[in-house]
């Protein structure tokens, strides 16, 4: 059985899209930005002749999205509020399309080395020492002998998004917190059943003291070409 927010509108769409295309048309067009509120859910219900259960589905998939955040008060103080799309948000949608094998691990590699060429590009260029400080400290983490899988996969996850972070842009930061989320359980589960587990984190970690290095003197093509065989290689040892 249909529902009021999935049956058909006079668009041909159901009714919850026509919210949802409203939405996108607004924030692509600039009417709509960070901090503007949408109209209350009867408004909108009514100017797009849809039920008020379609506009409550929009909101809760924008919810999930990141697009929008949605709180109650009385007197004008509740309503639903376009927000900045978090990195997490990203890096949920893409671990789940990992997951289900819509984009594989190949392609993630692949657009992963190009986004991280970049990265430390950015950061031998435009870096500065108090920027690559986070990365330094993972460096330290990484080194303890100590150190079990699961922290080691964490603390690597972190200093590649650290470098990101160093390098000033946004948006190359929230899609290597994507993609190297995405990838943080894949390369967990190999972490696990590896043998040679001493040998592989040994030259993971001499891999990322050279990438350091490169960038601290502002190396940029051999810490362009350091990332990309470190990347390869790393994928290369747990891929079997």
């Amino acid at each position: 059985m249909q529902t009021a927010s999935t049956s058909p509108h006079p668009t041909g769409k159901k009714a919850y899209e026509v919210v949802l295309d409203w939405v996108e048309g607004r924030i692509l067009s600039g009417e709509l930005s960070v901090g503007d509120v949408l109209p209350p859910e009867r408004e909108l219900a009514h100017t797009l002749d849809v039920g008020r259960s379609a506009v409550r589905e929009a909101v809760r998939t924008l919810q999930a999205m990141g697009v929008v955040r949605s709180t109650v008060g009385a007197g004008g103080a509740g309503g639903t509020t376009i927000t900045a799309v978090p990195s997490r948000a990203l890096s949920q949608l893409l671990q789940l399309h990992v997951a289900l094998a819509n984009f594989p691990l190949t392609d993630v590699i692949e657009v992963r080395i190009a986004l991280e060429r970049l990265s430390v590009r950015l950061v031998s260029t435009h870096g500065t020492a108090e920027g690559l400080e986070p990365a330094r400290s993972l460096l330290e983490v990484m080194a303890e002998p100590t150190i079990d899988r699961q922290s080691f996969n964490d603390a690597d996850t972190a200093f590649h998004v650290a470098l990101a972070a160093a390098g000033g842009n946004r948006v190359a930061t929230d899609l290597t917190v994507a993609i190297r989320e995405s990838m943080r359980l894949p390369i967990l589960d190999r972490f696990r059943t590896l043998d040679e587990w001493d040998v592989v984190v040994e030259r993971l970690r001499a891999d990322h003291e050279a990438i350091y290095e490169a960038v601290l003197r502002r190396d940029a093509e051999a810490a362009e070409a350091l990332m990309e065989e470190h990347i390869r290689t790393a994928w290369s040892s747990l891929d079997r």
